[in-house]
């Protein structure tokens, strides 16, 4: 039987817009909390706002999405977010306090929020059924990317150049994305009713899948909150900057394999062994005191989470009708940012009473009890296409 074509015009335009929206999240994300104490004379507490305030935004966005995509479509949500986060990224070069940085940062984070949250569903919606663990997968390796190529610009044109050329190179990318967006074509759009009955803003079924890649993401919030700070306490400071390429490099070496996996014998088979190399990955991290051992849980962590968070969201969308899908997509990503916001305060406080490495250690043990957070939500997420663990005709 002949294979559904994944890599359409829609899908590539799609991803590589979402590439460059996180490649300037990712660049603001690690220098503005320094610039903001440098070039605006900020507190450490306004400096740690910046991010706070964005991720906030981004946050209570969300729940709305789902609803306005249903009245309004995909396509003018889509060209509306990407308007709006170009527009704020071209805004930064032209503001010169504290407070005016907070209320631009607010509404990105509401721009980002609402980006993030579209351009999820829209995959959703025009990779074919029969690939959607593939699809879904490759979509997600995006972010990953993002994660390796945003922090190395920004770090590096922060540290060689000034704060308008960071600021600049953002409202480039953004202007990248917002061009692609342009350029999608996509076959669906909702129509607005005048009366029509309210939608509701989260996806009940789409809860508890969402409620276990939050469950993960107190753990993996540690490695982006304090990879550098426990680099420094193991003499790895160099080896730092690798770690993320590494995890990329190994994920996309991984990423066609494990997502016709998932399409081929179902969700079970993929996310349960991706649990323990995420866990084993962690582990390592904690023991690492070379470079390779490092490097070993780089790539563990890579494979594992990597994995585990584009198989989480194909579960959710799979879960719900496909007219739900943007409801489904926004519940998910709203429940996971909590999870990795928490994860990093609980990470902070935990860091001035142990050993970064002992964190490490420590998560690991709380991964591996995730396997009955996973087994308890598989148990509740039926797809409408059939469950989980249901074996596909390839």
């Amino acid at each position: 039987m002949k294979k559904e074509a994944l890599w359409t015009r829609s899908f590539i335009f799609v991803s590589v817009a979402n590439l460059f929206l996180f490649i300037t999240y990712y660049g603001l994300l690690v220098t503005l909390p320094s610039a903001t104490i440098k070039y605006y004379g900020a507190t450490g507490t306004a400096a740690g706002l910046v991010n706070a305030v964005f991720l906030g935004a981004a946050i209570v966005i969300r729940p709305f999405l789902g609803p306005w995509i249903e009245r309004f479509g995909q396509k003018f949500i889509l060209i509306l977010s990407l308007t709006m986060f170009a527009a704020c990224s071209f805004a930064y070069s032209f503001l010169h306090s504290v407070e005016s940085l907070l209320v631009l940062r607010f509404i990105h984070g509401i721009g980002f929020g609402m980006a993030t949250t579209i351009t999820g569903t829209i995959i959703a919606d025009v990779v074919p059924e029969t690939r959607k663990g593939e699809g879904m997968g490759y979509f997600v390796m995006s972010n990953n990317l993002a994660i390796v190529a945003g922090p190395f610009i920004g770090l590096t044109i922060f540290r060689e150049l000034d704060i308008n050329a960071l600021f600049w190179t953002g409202a480039f990318f953004s202007f990248a994305a917002f061009m692609l967006g342009v350029g999608t074509k996509l076959a669906k759009e909702g129509t607005f009713i005048p009366g029509e009955k309210k939608q509701a803003v989260f996806e009940r079924r789409a809860i508890p899948i969402s409620i276990t890649s939050a469950y993960f993401a107190l753990a993996y919030s540690t490695v982006l909150s304090f990879m550098a700070v426990f680099a420094a306490e193991r003499g790895l400071a160099v080896e730092s900057s690798f770690f993320f390429a590494v995890y990329a490099f190994v994920l996309i070496l991984s990423r066609p394999f494990t997502g016709r996996w998932y399409d081929q014998y179902g969700a079970n088979w993929i996310i349960f062994p991706a649990i323990v190399l995420f866990g084993m990955g962690m582990f390592c991290l904690g023991m690492s005191h070379g470079a390779a051992l490092f490097f070993i849980a780089a790539g563990l962590i890579g494979v594992g989470w990597g994995t585990l968070f584009s198989s989480f969201q194909t579960v959710a969308i799979q879960s719900v009708d496909p007219k739900r899908r943007s409801v489904a997509t926004a519940t998910f990503l709203s429940v996971f940012d909590i999870g990795i916001g928490g994860g990093s305060i609980i990470a902070g406080a935990l860091a001035g009473t142990m050993e970064l490495g002992t964190i490490y250690i420590v998560s690991s043990i709380y991964i591996f009890t995730g396997l009955s957070v996973y087994y308890w939500a598989q148990k509740k997420s039926v797809p409408m296409t059939g469950r989980i663990t249901r074996r596909k005709n390839a």
